[in-house]
């Protein structure tokens, strides 16, 4: 699951390929926007962390889930 998040007073976005799926990013995201949580803590497929102050989330955009495509076809 492909997942942007903006944040406040940064011109550049956080984008990471995420295991979760949408609802669960979500949830993620719910809580931290209701104070249950200070930080906004999503790992990546390649086990990174990411850490963003809930306080500073300007938006998040959940995407579809990528295809790894093969070979040098035109579609």
């Amino acid at each position: 699951m492909e997942v942007k998040i903006g944040v406040q007073h940064s011109p550049r976005e956080i984008v990471l390929e995420s295991g979760l799926s949408a609802e669960e990013v979500e949830s993620a995201v719910g809580e931290a926007l209701a104070g249950k949580a200070r930080l906004l803590s999503l790992a990546d497929e390649k086990g990174r962390k990411v850490l963003v102050p809930a306080d500073r989330i300007a938006y998040v955009e959940i995407g579809e889930p990528s295809t790894r495509r093969v070979g040098f076809g035109a579609l």
